[in-house]
C-alpha cells in the first residue's frame, strides 16, 4: 500500500448543467443545479483513498459550515486531516462548474482559505510528508506552501508529483527542479513550454523541453486520446484511453492522478500498468456527474475488469 501526502485545495463545488455553455452576453437555462465536494487536492486525495492508499492531507478551510462539510467528506474516506488548518475570518474555497450535455465543462474558482496555507503549517506537519512514498501537489494553493513541501520531500527521498493545474507560465525554477514527476494535460504543457501542440512531434518536443528543465518523468493526459509518458533517458509510450460516453469531465484528471499514484512503484518499473489503472478509474468518473461523488472505489474497477 502506497503512503501518499497531498497538499492542495478543498472546495465546495456548485455544478450547473446546461444544454450548452453560454456564449459571452448569452443567458441560458440550467437543467440541474447541485453542490458536492471538490478542489483538485481533495479530489486527488479521495481518488487515492478510494483506491487503497494511506492518504494524508495538508490544506486549509475557513471556520464555516462549508469547511466542516468538506472535512466530513474527506474523513468519510479515511483521509488523515491532521495537516488541515481551520482559518478564522476566511471563507472556504469554492468552485462554480458549468457542464454542457457533451460532458465538457468550464470552471470558476474562488481560492479563499486555500490561498492561506502557511509555510510554518507545512513545516509543522513535515512528519506526514517524510513518512510518505509520494507527495502530490497542484496550483490551487499558494506556491510558497508547495515549494516548502517539495523541499521537505526531497530531503527525505519522497517522490514529488506536480500537477501544474490550473495552467501557469511562471512556475518557479526551484519548484521544477524539485519535481520528480510532472502530470500536465495538453493545455498545461503548452503553457509551460510555449509550444503549440498540433502533432506527435510537437508533443515530443514539448516533453523534451520539460525534461531539459529538470523533470525526470512526464505524464501528459490527453483526454479521449489517453496519455503519453516519458522517462528521461528511459522508456516512453502512449497509453490509449478507455472508450466510454462521457457525461461530465469534472475531476477526470484528478481521478487519474490519485488512482495512478496508488499503484505506481517508487522505481517506476510498472508505470504503464499504473497509468492504465488511472485511466480506467478516470473512465468511470466521466460517466457520472459531479467531482467527488463520481470518483470510483477500487472494488468498482475490479468489477469492471471481471466483466
Amino acid at each position: 500500500m502506497n503512503k501518499i501526502t497531498i497538499i492542495g485545495s478543498i472546495n465546495l463545488d456548485t455544478t450547473v448543467r446546461t444544454q450548452q455553455l453560454p456564449k459571452p452576453g448569452e443567458t441560458v437555462h440550467s437543467k440541474e443545479l447541485f453542490t458536492s465536494g471538490g478542489g483538485k487536492g481533495a479530489n486527488q486525495a479521495i481518488a487515492a483513498a478510494r483506491n487503497d492508499a494511506k492518504v494524508n492531507f495538508i490544506g486549509a478551510v475557513g471556520k464555516d459550515s462549508n469547511g466542516e462539510m468538506m472535512l466530513d467528506l474527506l474523513q468519510q474516506d479515511g483521509i488523515c486531516l491532521e495537516g488541515v488548518a481551520k482559518i478564522e475570518n476566511a471563507r472556504s474555497g469554492s468552485a462554480y462548474v458549468l457542464v454542457e450535455d457533451s460532458g465538457e465543462n468550464s470552471i470558476i474558482i474562488y481560492g479563499g482559505a486555500n490561498q492561506l496555507i502557511e509555510e510554518t503549517q507545512v513545516v509543522t506537519h513535515r512528519d506526514l510528508i517524510e513518512s510518505s512514498d509520494f507527495l502530490v501537489a497542484q496550483f490551487e494553493t499558494n506556491l510558497s506552501s508547495v515549494l516548502t513541501a517539495f523541499e521537505i520531500a526531497k530531503e527525505s527521498d519522497v517522490i514529488t508529483v506536480l500537477n501544474p493545474a490550473p495552467a501557469r507560465e511562471d512556475i518557479p525554477k526551484e519548484l521544477i527542479a524539485l519535481t520528480d514527476i510532472m502530470i500536465p494535460n495538453e493545455t498545461e504543457l503548452e503553457t509551460i513550454t510555449g509550444i503549440t501542440i498540433n502533432s506527435q512531434t510537437d508533443l515530443l518536443t514539448a516533453i523534451a523541453k520539460v525534461h531539459e528543465l529538470g523533470v525526470q518523468t512526464v505524464i501528459v493526459t490527453l483526454g479521449s486520446k489517453g496519455a503519453f509518458y516519458s522517462i528521461k533517458n528511459g522508456k516512453s509510450g502512449a497509453i490509449p484511453a478507455f472508450k466510454v460516453t462521457a457525461v461530465d469531465t469534472t475531476a477526470a484528471g484528478d481521478t487519474f492522478i490519485g488512482a495512478m499514484v496508488t499503484k505506481l512503484q517508487r522505481n517506476l518499473l510498472n508505470i504503464e500498468e499504473a497509468i492504465v489503472y488511472g485511466s480506467k478509474a478516470s473512465s468511470l468518473t466521466v460517466q457520472r456527474y459531479g467531482a467527488q461523488p463520481a470518483i470510483p472505489y477500487s472494488h468498482e474497477l475490479l468489477a469492471e475488469a471481471t466483466n
